[in-house]
């Protein structure tokens, strides 16, 4: 057994992040069932409110991480419950844009305390928070680079 110490579970990385990972997206979840929001379609407004204009299906799949497969039902709820609008691009028919109607502008001010809820409560002060954020970021960052090679 101890021939091979970096197996034992103490020793991975994987574990808490893949269990974090979890336990945040269910608090989250929670939060936004007050709402009426999944967690994709959260992080989907999050996307089209920092862009501040119309995205492409693939623009707001490249800021999520996620395919068009996962995406495109995401979006066509977020329409049916009126806080988004899909259009062909006047300049690219092939192009489908992403807009937020009015109605998504207003759901804004109402998930605007959720993040705050969301760590309240995890032990994380506000720059542990940040800290963690450069990590994760630089973590992924070098996840794709070794992916594009």
């Amino acid at each position: 057994m101890a021939s091979h110490p970096q197996l034992a579970l103490s020793s991975q990385l994987c574990l808490p992040l893949y269990a974090a990972a979890r336990g945040v997206t269910r608090r989250y979840a929670e939060l936004l069932a007050e709402i009426g929001l999944t967690y994709p379609q959260y992080l989907t407004m999050l996307a089209l409110w920092d862009a501040g204009t119309p995205l492409t299906v693939g623009d707001i799949g490249a800021r999520l991480r996620l395919d068009s497969g996962t995406l495109t039902p995401v979006l066509k709820r977020l329409e049916s419950a009126g806080y988004v609008a899909r259009h062909r691009d006047d300049a690219d028919e092939r192009r489908v844009l992403v807009d937020v109607t009015p109605d998504g502008d207003r759901l804004r001010e109402r998930v605007a305390d959720v993040p705050e809820r969301a760590w309240r409560g995890t032990g994380l002060g506000a720059s542990d928070a940040q800290q963690l954020r450069r990590l994760l970021d630089q973590l992924l960052d070098g996840l794709d680079a070794s992916a594009a090679t």
